[in-house]
């Protein structure tokens, strides 16, 4: 596995590699990385000639006072996880060479990066499509993968792929989840004890919204209703939203369409700790 730290050598390289007709995989990460990440760089190892991984944690996607200097970081364990899963090449600049002092360009996705997750952390999205857009821009990827785990994240970048002609394969990943359900999530290190028992209601409430949904239940309000309960009875639980929504604009849906698809989402906060979760499901 070959380690990169300058855009200048990434993109000198990846150049290279598509004059060779090599099909790049792009897999960007913040690091501190589980098996949530190694399961998408195996996506991209499957379907690519070479596998770039990134690991960047990005400073423009944090507002002031969220985790941005306490996120987790461990790159010597993040190397290992990105060999072993299958990476190639592995690209970990700092801020200082994605960011220059006199850089002062942004790309965002109007409408799609106001709900939701955009509603409690409105400058989050502006921040993921810019340094995914330079991504893009220095690897030259065939195909990107990103997890469904951060749902709204990967309907964003879709969206921006498309509008401004990328020409990039977006592949979601499934979520994968600790055996009791919990999702994968480099945050989950800052639960006590205490709180981590409580988080396994999620994927519970995701869960029960399924079976509602495949009983018959069309009202949203309804589902996420019985969600909110759920999850309220929790002592540490603050929930900053439980939505029905359509996966392709992201709006919220009042009443589910036979033989369509709805995301059900939410964002609940565990102490300090704010977790975010979601499943897609069918409607029969």
């Amino acid at each position: 596995m070959n380690i990169l730290q300058s855009p200048r050598e990434i993109q000198q390289t990846a150049d290279a590699l598509r004059r060779e007709g090599k099909r790049i995989g792009l897999v960007p990460t913040m690091g501190y990385l589980h098996e949530g990440h190694a399961s998408l760089i195996r996506i991209a190892r499957a379907k690519s000639d070479i596998v770039i991984t990134t690991i960047f944690v990005n400073p423009m996607q944090f507002a002031p006072g969220e985790d941005f200097s306490r996120y987790p970081r461990d790159l010597e364990r993040d190397k290992k996880i990105a060999k072993s899963a299958g990476t190639d090449i592995l690209f970990t600049p700092t801020s200082d060479d994605i960011y220059p002092r006199d850089f002062n360009s942004q790309v965002y996705v109007d409408n799609l990066s106001t709900l939701l997750e955009g509603k409690f952390r409105p400058m989050h999205f502006r921040g993921v499509t810019t340094i995914v857009a330079k991504l893009f821009h220095l690897t030259k990827p065939s195909l990107a993968v990103f997890g469904q785990k951060d749902i709204q994240q990967a309907v964003i970048i879709r969206k921006m792929v498309k509008d401004l002609d990328f020409g990039i394969e977006i592949i979601i990943g499934p979520t994968v989840r600790e055996p009791d359900g919990l999702a994968m999530s480099s945050r989950n290190v800052y639960l006590t004890e205490s709180e981590r028992k409580q988080s396994t209601v999620l994927h519970r409430s995701l869960r029960q919204a399924e079976t509602d949904i495949h009983a018959g239940e069309r009202n949203a309000g309804t589902i996420t209703g019985k969600m909110i309960e759920m999850i309220s009875a929790q002592p540490s639980a603050r929930i900053d939203y439980v939505s029905v929504s359509d996966p392709v604009n992201l709006q919220d849906v009042a009443t589910l369409r036979s033989s369509s698809e709805v995301i059900v989402s939410l964002a609940v906060r565990f102490g300090s700790t704010r977790l975010i979760d979601n499943i897609i499901v069918p409607v029969p």
